[in-house]
């Protein structure tokens, strides 16, 4: 490989005369200098902060093709027609293609004659797939969206959970792994599960100077949708109301189409529940600038890459901080200002709680784990029901060896479920909070800020404090601590009168920093 100076250089030449881009962000510049090296990397970075672009320099540079795993056919399209666009050839394989496409995606990645292969987990899954994909042996596999396969993230999915040994099937190829929204633990499992081999890990900072956040609390329902439709009626440009439910998504698309129908400015909604041909045209028209709104569940999240997005509502609090930032990231990708607000009523809290992962039940598990022993699939379980029951017993066997499996999927379950619930907690936290929001986000992923945003609702109003003096904490974010009952755990926040810790089996717990002290409530853990 050439000497650093050398390579920073043509780093440089390649992001510019291949992609159009005068320079690199600093974290970028690391991450692709990092794979240049022969590290494997875990890259968090917020929305918009050009991840893309490090799979797609370090995959030209690098000898053979470049593999990206990628959970939605609509991000793999947007990613795969702006590489085309610019002259990178590129393929992909997903159930959207037809034999013949397939057959020849397969045939040009083995002629040497692709620089880039997109598909999903599922894909990779596939024994044959796998097998002709380690034939091209891959110089690079780019994960998207790495917080999928944490079983601790806000958006665990089961077909990420084999990623790690997939991978490891298609040789030794270096591994780059990308997230938005990962707090230290969840970074720790990302590592663990793809088998990631001393990773350089970089976070690029979660601040977005640019979004002004701002929570507007409601009474009732009849309120709450008064808010919602005087607000985004108010707001210019194009944005997005989020919902929690399909019906209530629906509701609001005709609401606001009627709220807005003498104005030139449209709107459509966006749920899981709508045809796949019908999500696509809302897509493709929102990304052209022909739609205006979009009303929509969290199914309208990952692959949304339109930077121009002004506002960002939500008609109702979503259950975990993680969601909240993913989705609210999506306003002022262009690095102009944009608003993000939650519409807050703390009844819908409760639907964070209702939705939280249950415990399976132990004669289940035993089903599954016998069902597995036989080598059959059939038990009387749904398939969703039976496969968390299945990710469940893999982790349990790789996390508790020697144990009961039966006996540590229940724990794990319990821990998860108690995870899930601190999540909404912590959303509570965020809605009351009258510290400066952006500062109360950045400290739930573990970061620290030096100073007030300026632009949330609480610095405006002159409400928020400065940060804490972090320098005199007991305890430093990042630090692993222990609970004599909550056992161990990571402190992700420092205030002046308290700190919020990550406790590995009980979730988030917010503990006051007089009782921390005064009854030596923590100790330094490993």
């Amino acid at each position: 490989m050439p000497p650093r100076s050398t390579s920073q250089d043509v780093i440089r030449q390649t992001v510019r005369d291949r992609f159009g881009h005068p320079d690199l962000h600093p974290g970028q510049r690391e991450a692709i200098s990092a794979l240049l090296a022969g590290s494997d990397v875990l890259l968090v970075a917020p929305t918009g902060a050009g991840k893309s672009l490090v799979y797609q320099a370090a995959g030209l540079l690098l000898e053979g093709l470049t593999l990206v795993v990628s959970p939605l056919l609509a991000l793999q399209h947007d990613q795969l027609e702006r590489l085309e666009s610019l002259g990178v050839r590129g393929g992909r394989l997903s159930s959207a293609e037809g034999e013949r496409a397939r057959a020849e995606v397969l045939r040009a990645a083995a002629a040497g004659e692709l620089d880039f292969v997109f598909l999903s987990p599922e894909q990779l899954a596939n024994d044959e797939v796998r097998e002709q994909v380690a034939s091209w042996r891959p110089g690079l596999v780019a994960v998207d969206e790495a917080h999928c396969v944490s079983a601790w993230g806000h958006d665990f999915r089961p077909d990420y959970f084999r990623l790690g040994e997939l991978i490891a099937d298609l040789g030794e190829p270096r591994i780059v792994a990308m997230t938005a929204t990962a707090a230290p633990p969840v970074r720790e499992d990302i590592v663990e599960r793809l088998r990631l081999a001393q990773p350089t890990t970089i976070v690029t900072g979660f601040a977005r100077p640019e979004l002004g956040l701002a929570v507007h609390r409601v009474v009732d329902e009849a309120e709450q949708r008064r808010t919602v439709l005087e607000r985004v009626a108010a707001l210019p440009g194009a944005g997005i109301v989020y919902c929690r439910t399909r019906p209530a998504a629906e509701e609001y698309a005709e609401a606001l189409r009627e709220a807005l129908a003498d104005t030139d400015r449209s709107v459509a909604a966006y749920h899981a529940g709508m045809s796949a041909k019908r999500r696509d045209q809302v897509h493709e028209a929102f990304s052209r600038g022909t739609l205006d709104v979009v009303v929509a569940t969290s199914a309208f999240g990952m692959g949304i890459d339109k930077p121009d997005v002004r506002f960002v509502v939500h008609a109702q609090a979503p259950e975990s901080p993680d969601t909240y930032y993913q989705e609210v990231g999506r306003a002022g990708r262009d690095g102009e200002p944009a608003i993000g607000l939650l519409v807050y009523r703390p009844e819908d809290l409760a639907l964070g709680r209702f939705f939280s992962p249950g415990v399976p039940r132990m004669q289940d598990v035993r089903a599954v784990e016998a069902a597995l022993d036989r080598g059959e699939e059939a038990t009387d379980l749904g398939p969703r029901r039976r496969q968390r029951i299945r990710n469940l017993l893999d982790l349990a066997a790789h996390s508790h060896p020697g144990r009961d499996r039966v006996a540590a999927v229940i724990e794990l379950a319990e821990a998860h479920r108690s995870l899930e619930r601190s999540r909404v907690d912590m959303m509570r936290g965020y809605a009351e909070t009258q510290r400066c929001r952006m500062e109360f986000l950045v400290g739930y992923f573990g970061e620290e800020v030096d100073g007030r945003c300026g632009t949330c609702d609480n610095c405006r109003a002159g409400i928020a404090p400065d940060p804490a003096a972090l320098a005199e904490a007991p305890f430093g974010v990042q630090t692993r601590v222990r609970h004599e009952e909550f056992g161990a755990g990571v402190v992700t926040d420092v205030e002046e009168d308290r700190l919020t810790v990550l406790f590995d089996e009980v979730g988030y717990r917010t503990l006051s920093l007089e009782l921390v002290l005064g009854e030596h409530l923590l100790a330094p853990g490993h």
